[in-house]
């Protein structure tokens, strides 16, 4: 069936469906695309057979629309959407963010802080017998207790805060159909404490198989940074498949289990993830979703990263493996895309997390994982890291040869650390010569060693080194593209030296960011730990951070010095560091002295 799934109990009807196996509840509106993962999870569970209905963005000030469909035969799936409500919801500041681009028309207010929580709680409410099985990002990340960033205190797992049956974390398209089997076989949700992917609740250790890891408990973490920083850090070396232990947390009378992540999907698996029967669009009942134009003419190639940076959540979630789709997917799907009537002949990405991973980056993550205790690009390149964009460079010529097709574009991260290390230069050439859409965004994040260690990037050698090559590559063909640097205001280990250290860099290099990012504490990596600890969980040594909000706003304000609105900010950072050689006129300069400094006149 290729119709967009009923999302009214008429639609539902008209299909001659009594009752849903399943009803899916999002905080995002329905899009039916495969980079949401609503979409995947429910035409999966389509593919097989259930019956499922998707509630988007009920209203949570009633009961009366998670009553839609009635009480699902098998259960309720709830998800916050593609991003964490809070992220979505707060800017690093906690300020209100005006628009939501997973609503309709970008508008703000469509879903409710911790979506996962109030939604859960509600169909509770509705149905108190409901099973009821939470998963996405904010479930994902929130599986064990862990600091929240909005209320600046340790909160217990999200499973116990919504009272749901089951959690599903990682990528969950082998949990899903293991579960809703399970369930059709009339095996109650208390009883799926086997599978993979999954954290529940229970009350009797007895019923666990030996080989766990116990942690510390909620309460002793909730209370001490030292025991929480040991605790993520035990997290931190289970976050795969092959070589992680069940993990069980105490809780007063109970404990949450979280089990060893799911498998790696085999390619098989992945090429038939993506050729299910999305529309590719979001419903007919909206006018517009904003955040189809980042994916509507976009392939997703590959999934997991072993770049691992600490500031990302993607070693929780997707894991340090990558799986990868073939070429005959990808180029049927670039088919698909180029039939879009709206479709002008750009291919606006070939990616994933990182764009130019194709493959494990070893021999030995097929069958032993990722190493716990070891990266394979920092502190430099693993002696076992196989480096080839040979697949990756087929795929590209591939696509750009189709019919109806003028450029293909890679606009999703490129590591550059792990193209430096590839002595072949073919993939870079090819890279600049016919793959660049004007500029190229790479994330060297800052400059500061002393700050990159804590992030896990390549130290700012090899950054530079890639910068002259790009910039000769590019003299070389005759191009004229730029490249825009994602860089990072107080991470962890960022002090005032470290982000003078970055201002002086931009202006030797004569560049002011448009934007700024200031380090945003999310749950589940390792650069939050640092942040609410002041500890790094891999060797408990200590970190420096910035915390107060005039220090971060001081980080912030030198990376665009040049800003007059600034200037009284940079002035008091250079003051505190001891760094008035910085204040004067020559060319090493920041800014001038105080009453030398005259803003731009207004226009009239």
């Amino acid at each position: 069936m290729s119709d967009f799934l009923p999302t009214t109990k008429e639609e539902m009807l008209a299909r001659g469906w009594e009752q849903p196996d399943f009803v899916y509840i999002s905080g995002d509106a329905y899009v039916d695309h495969p980079s949401f993962g609503a979409a995947i999870i429910t035409r999966t569970l389509e593919s097989r057979g259930f019956k499922v209905c998707f509630l988007a963005q009920p209203d949570w000030h009633s009961l009366e629309d998670f009553k839609r469909f009635g009480k699902p035969r098998l259960g309720f799936l709830i998800s916050s959407g593609n991003i964490d409500s809070m992220v979505n919801h707060y800017s690093v500041s906690k300020k209100r963010r005006k628009k939501d681009s997973y609503s309709p028309n970008g508008e703000a207010g469509h879903r409710p802080d911790r979506a996962v929580i109030v939604y859960s709680q509600k169909v509770r409410e509705a149905y108190k017998d409901a099973t009821i099985l939470i998963g996405g990002i904010e479930a994902s990340l929130r599986r064990l207790s862990h600091y929240d960033y909005w209320d600046d205190k340790v909160r217990k797992s999200i499973l116990v805060d919504a009272n749901a049956d089951l959690l599903m974390y990682g990528m969950g398209e082998n949990s899903i159909v293991e579960i809703a089997e399970a369930l059709d076989a009339g095996i109650d949700a208390q009883y799926l404490t086997y599978l993979d992917g999954t954290v529940f609740k229970i009350k009797d250790l007895s019923l666990l198989p030996e080989g766990y890891i116990m942690l510390p408990s909620f309460e002793d973490v909730s209370s001490d940074k030292v025991t929480y920083a040991k605790s993520f850090g035990i997290q931190y070396r289970h976050t795969d498949h092959f070589n992680a232990k069940t993990l069980v947390e105490p809780y007063e009378g109970f404990y949450i289990v979280q089990n060893r992540p799911n498998r790696p999907l085999t390619q098989i698996e992945f090429d038939d993830t993506y050729a299910l029967p999305y529309q590719r669009t979001y419903h007919p009942m909206y006018d517009y979703i904003p955040a189809i134009e980042e994916v509507r003419f976009s392939l997703i190639s590959n999934r997991g990263c072993f770049g691992a940076c600490n500031f990302c959540a993607l070693n929780f979630h997707q894991g340090r493996i990558i799986q990868t789709r073939s070429h005959e997917s990808l180029i049927q799907e670039a088919k698909t895309m180029i039939q879009d009537p709206d479709f002008k002949g750009y291919i606006h990405d070939v990616g994933g997390p990182t764009a130019n991973f194709r493959s494990p980056s070893c021999e030995k993550q097929a069958e032993h994982g990722a190493c716990p205790t070891k990266q394979c690009l920092w502190p430099k390149a693993c002696q076992n890291l196989k480096i080839d964009h040979s697949d990756y460079l087929s795929l590209l010529k591939k696509l750009r040869n189709l019919d109806g097709v003028k450029k293909v574009f890679v606009r999703s991260g490129i590591r550059y650390d792990y193209l430096m290390y590839d002595k072949n230069d073919t993939f870079f050439k090819e890279l600049v010569k016919n793959h660049i859409s004007g500029q190229l965004k790479v994330a060297p994040e800052h400059i500061s060693d002393q700050v990159l260690d804590k992030m896990g990037k390549p130290r700012r050698q090899l950054y530079e080194k890639f910068v002259d090559k790009y910039e000769h590559l590019n003299k070389e063909m005759g191009k004229n593209q730029y490249l825009v640097p994602y860089l990072m205001s107080s991470h962890p280990g960022s002090d005032l030296n470290s982000a003078i250290e970055l201002a002086e860099y931009l202006r030797d290099i004569h560049h002011t960011p448009e934007q700024v990012q200031d380090f945003y504490p999310t749950p589940g990596t390792l650069s939050t730990a640092m942040y609410y600890t002041g500890i790094d969980p891999r060797d408990m040594s200590l970190v420096y951070v910035a915390k107060t909000p005039q220090e971060k706003a001081m980080q912030r304000a030198l990376m665009q010095y040049r800003n007059p609105k600034n200037y009284h900010l940079v002035y008091e950072a250079l003051m505190t560091a001891k760094r008035q050689d910085l204040i004067g006129f020559d060319k090493k300069s920041l800014i001038r002295p105080k009453g030398q400094f005259r803003p731009p006149k207004r226009r009239s």
